[in-house]
């Protein structure tokens, strides 16, 4: 796709410039609802013209370039316009999971050290057990319909509603609006966590046009596509993958507050999308939805998926009527792995490299030596022009020179290239099974039994047990469908007999209410590890169960 910038005016804020120049008040981006209502709407212009009116009520709360503005705001027309008039600050826009609590929510309040804050009136709730005194937050911006009204359980030395904000603001002073460059960081954007504290990774302002244009390329996006975004905007998939995607091309984006199985048929519907991403749980949670009339009368043409799996990827297109895309990339390193248009889903197959942007290899965890095709490895990144990647973990020195050990970007994702130069996600390195001498991917154990009867969704981990000769066994937690009969353990073996390897067969079944899950749909799995067996735990050799030869 030809940028609407060059490459040296690659800002956000310049898109935004442009684009307003471009589509003058031609509506952009709008939020709904479950039944469908647009709860608000912004223009092209209008997302320049309010940020600009932001942008000089932050300057004159002494907002200045490098400041950090932090947002626990969720999907709404305030968060873009914060993003954006932070940038038009030259400051840092530091998004946080409207989900966290105690002492996530702390870690990530400490570490980017916020001058400013602006969280929605139904969160503020969640500051009352966190400590964050000698922080050094100025302003506390509160948002909402009761912004007035709650009472105050987050201290700061000056209080303002974003009404309040916006009349600071009125009558914006050009000069208050700033031009970033290309190499500006501009965004913290914070992982999650999987594998210990949440990591804040410095995103330089053409790292995050990059995603957008990369998105809007490989997904063949026009001014006529509608896209679709049930994911949060905290998350690079939602903001820049979806949002910033359409914004790049003159699209128009539908936004809701989150994803839902069983509304996402009618709030696409509803909102005429062509197009839309699936993140994690979520395109296997849609497929094995219940079958509806409707399911070929949607607009819809495209959708992104990651991951994809054998049992369903091929029925998901013919069942919707789509072309499902996949990809691999990471906050960090952007998206630098798109599938090729014409080649057939196939799971797993994330596609090739981009390689105007990225190197990729896989190569030797161990190290850091290419490994050829169809050999299983630690993929490795970096970029071939500057600026346009992450520039590190903030306030974590030691975190980044880890990540970039040699030179290369580790992404802790285990994966190989196949003879056609097409990358094969297998699973997280983390992820990885090591089980009587086999190495065994947690992510096709649980695609196993997530075909079981009355099965919702599964985590495969490994865990050390006496016995073991220091390998592990495989403990799979499990979350039933409502209304499923009581697990019967033996038969869901039985079940996996001649559907996978026998040192890939579980020993021990645990089922449990709900699975740890990150924002994007990920699953937390070292909870499970630490946890190992309890007394809700099903061991198959207690019964003497093993499976045949």
């Amino acid at each position: 796709m030809k940028s609407i910038l060059p490459l040296d005016r690659w800002t956000i804020v310049d898109a935004v410039r442009v684009q307003a120049e471009r589509y003058g008040e031609r509506p952009f981006a709008t939020f709904m609802d479950a039944t469908g209502t647009a709860l608000g709407q912004l223009t092209f212009a209008g997302l320049d013209r309010e940020s600009d009116v932001v942008a000089s009520a932050l300057a004159r709360l002494g907002v200045e370039p490098e400041d950090r503005v932090l947002a626990l705001i969720s999907n709404s027309a305030e968060f873009l316009i914060t993003m954006v008039a932070t940038h038009k600050r030259r400051a840092i826009f530091a998004p946080i999971n409207t989900e966290l609590k105690g002492a996530f929510l702390e870690h990530q309040v400490r570490n980017s050290e916020p001058k400013v804050m602006i969280v929605d009136d139904s969160l503020l709730e969640r500051f009352r057990d966190v400590n964050i005194e000698g922080v050094g937050v100025e302003h506390l911006v509160v948002l909402g319909d009761q912004e007035t009204k709650r009472p105050l359980s987050l201290a700061a030395p000056n209080r303002l509603s974003w009404t309040e904000l916006v009349t600071l603001g009125a009558g914006a002073d050009p000069a208050d609006s700033l031009t970033p460059e290309p190499w500006d960081i501009c965004t913290i954007m914070y992982t999650s966590g999987t594998t210990g504290p949440a990591k804040g990774v410095l995103m330089p302002q053409g790292h995050n046009l990059l995603f957008a244009i990369n998105t809007a390329t490989a997904m063949r996006l026009t001014e006529d596509d509608r896209y679709y975004c049930a994911m949060p905007l905290f998350h690079a998939n939602g903001l820049y993958m979806q949002v910033w995607a359409a914004h790049c091309v003159g699209a128009t984006v539908s936004v809701v507050k989150r994803f839902s199985t069983s509304s996402w048929l009618d709030e696409v519907i509803a909102s005429g999308a062509t197009v839309t991403n699936a993140l994690g749980v979520m395109p296997e949670f849609i497929y094995r939805s219940p079958e509806d009339p409707r399911d070929r009368e949607t607009a819809l043409t495209r959708v992104l998926a990651i991951p994809v799996a054998d049992e369903w990827g091929l029925k998901f297109e013919e069942r919707f009527g789509v072309r499902v895309l996949q990809g691999f990339g990471m906050t960090e390193v952007n998206m630098p792995i798109w599938s090729d248009w014409d080649d057939p889903v196939q799971a797993g197959c994330a596609g090739r490299v981009v390689d105007e942007f990225f190197e990729v290899i896989v190569a030797d965890p161990n190290t850091d030596l290419p490994l050829p095709a169809k050999a299983i490895g630690e993929i490795l990144v970096r970029p071939k022009r500057p600026f346009f990647f992450s520039a590190g973990y903030f306030k974590m020195p030691d975190k980044t020179v880890e990540a970039w050990r040699n030179l290369w970007f580790h992404t802790g994702d285990a994966a190989y290239f196949d003879d056609q130069d097409r990358l094969h996600f297998v699973d997280r390195l983390k992820d990885r099974i090591r089980r009587r001498g086999e190495n065994v991917s947690s992510y096709e154990v649980e695609q196993v039994i997530n075909e079981y009867p009355g099965v919702a969704e599964s985590a495969a981990v490994g865990i050390r047990v006496e016995g073991a000769g220091g390998e592990e066994e495989i403990k799979v937690g499990l979350v039933m469908e409502s209304g499923a009969p009581a697990l019967d353990h033996v038969d869901l073996l039985e079940f996996c007999v001649p559907r996978m390897p026998r040192f890939a067969i579980p020993r021990f079944l645990e089922v449990v209410d709900e699975l740890d899950k990150t924002a994007s749909g990920k699953i937390r799995k070292q909870a499970m590890r630490d946890g190992g067996i309890t007394p809700d735990t099903w061991d198959r050799d207690t019964i003497g169960w093993a499976p045949p030869r």
